[in-house]
């Protein structure tokens, strides 16, 4: 183990592109690290006996394998210790909050800057990539058995990536005409390229694993018809939770209005930011107001800026303290311009006479008691309401289950949010059906859905291995 007083103090910085220069263009923000610069900042791991960052990570990554790895050059190498438990390492490099996670464990951050391992994990995936070093790991022997995945966001990914691995027949049934869920829909394109996305999928489906696109399951097929007719032993449901939600106020059926998903679908996944050459038109607001204090909030208010909006103000009835996204995000946003009018909250939307947004009222608001949250309950200061002129308001205040899939399947047990009930490792009510990821938690982290996947595709291969399986 290296000695803390030889260590470099500070991180090893990532170059970014001028916060003037890219809040007007799409391409990615950060423009990782150099040969050099990844070996630099892997040479400040302290190689822990007890590496409390590995407990950090929910998909369990052997980090100090890999940041050893970097740091003795054999970069692609790194790339492929990662792969033993992350199918996904340059998306994760770039969007995991890992200053919550696995950083917030590194044992040098008690004293010093903690080791950037998102970066170093970004760096060894696009190493591995760019340089066509990826090689497909060996695979289990074909076992015959079926596996549908519903969904191809991070935990249907996930499953699939590990269970071709052990000799199944996986078919992922995607709703949408891309694969890739809320990597592809939800994120932006300058947090995460779309390109890294689908490479990351065509690596799946060069392990194996089939794509059938367009599938809206719970309308054009069902779970109970997969399972009885089309010959799967197992599904596994990772739907995520693309609700939209709305506040409560008058006016939000005005034209100018958009949920969060909404928008960043049209933008994303539909290319509006490339109209007319993509047909997905979008209201370009010249006064742009995002109520909400998440990465959502943050992904909108950018892409705001992004398509021409002269002013973009993010509205959170809490202090700068409770917001929710990560730092880095907010830091970004505020380099290239983005407003926060904190401790706000709307009250109303008005119109004009044509049905479009105008302006929004709003009340100041002071911190209370915690609520169960844990974070202090916001209070209406009575007669603070303030009006602010805006043409576009887009909420990103939190999204719910899709009841289309949880319907089809009607003994499948749901929580009262109408999340579905699933245990530690994805089994929900209804044998031979897990579920993972957002449509179980509600919305949480791409990390997150992945572990939830890991865990269910173990159990769905220890289940199925079975001779008389039992569901209890």
């Amino acid at each position: 183990m290296k000695k803390i007083q030889d260590i470099q103090p500070t991180r090893t910085p990532m170059r970014e592109q001028e916060p003037k220069v890219r809040a007007h263009n799409f391409q990615e923000v950060p423009l990782g690290y150099s040969e050099e610069e990844a070996k630099r900042e892997a040479a400040r791991c302290l190689n822990c006996k007890n590496p409390m960052c590995v407990t950090g990570c929910p998909v369990n990554v052997n980090i100090p394998e890999f940041v050893s790895l970097v740091e003795q050059g054999e970069f692609a190498a790194a790339a492929r210790a990662i792969k033993k438990t992350n199918a996904l390492p340059a998306v994760c490099g770039r969007v995991c909050p890992q200053e919550s996670q696995c950083e917030s464990k590194c044992i040098l951050g008690k004293k010093l800057q903690p080791v950037a391992i998102g970066r170093l994990e970004r760096f060894a995936a696009d190493y591995e990539r760019e340089n066509n070093l990826v090689e497909m790991p060996e695979k289990a022997p074909a076992n015959g058995k079926k596996v549908a995945v519903v969904g191809s966001g991070p935990a249907g990914l996930t499953v699939a990536g590990d269970l071709v691995l052990l000799g199944y027949d996986v078919t992922i049934f995607e709703a949408f005409h891309k694969a890739g869920g809320v990597l592809m829909y939800g994120i932006p394109e300058f947090r995460l390229p779309k390109a890294i996305v689908e490479k990351e999928i065509a690596y799946l489906t060069q392990l194996g694993v089939k794509l059938e696109r367009n599938q809206v399951v719970g309308r054009s097929i069902d779970i109970p018809e997969l399972l009885s007719k089309r010959g799967f032993r197992a599904v596994f449901i990772g739907v995520g939770a693309g609700l939209p939600s709305f506040m409560r106020i008058p006016g939000t059926d005005l034209g100018g209005v958009y949920s969060a998903n909404e928008y960043l679908t049209r933008s994303n996944l539909m290319k509006a930011y490339r109209f007319p050459e993509y047909d997905t038109p979008i209201v370009r607001g010249r006064h742009v107001c995002v109520v909400g204090g998440g990465n959502v909030a943050m992904d909108s208010a950018r892409t705001a800026l992004r398509l021409g909006a002269e002013s973009v103000k993010i509205v959170y009835r809490r202090s700068e303290a409770e917001i929710p996204a990560r730092a880095e995000e907010v830091h970004h946003a505020k380099e290239e311009g983005v407003e926060f009018l904190l401790l706000t909250n709307p009250v109303a939307l008005e119109g004009d006479e044509k049905g479009m947004l105008k302006s929004m009222t709003c009340i100041r608001m002071e911190l209370g008691e915690p609520d169960a949250s844990g974070r202090r309950r916001p209070i209406e200061i009575p007669g603070s309401e303030f009006t602010l002129e805006t043409d576009l308001v887009i909420f990103a205040v939190g999204t719910g289950a899709n009841p289309i899939l949880t319907q089809s399947v009607k003994e499948m047990e749901l929580n009262r949010r109408g999340y579905i009930a699933a245990n530690e490792v994805g089994r929900t009510s209804v044998p031979g059906i897990w579920a993972g990821g957002d449509i179980v938690t509600g919305a949480a982290t791409v990390i997150q859905a992945m572990g939830a996947g890991r865990k269910a595709a173990k159990d769905i291969h220890a289940y199925l291995s079975e001779k008389e399986p039992s569901w209890t």
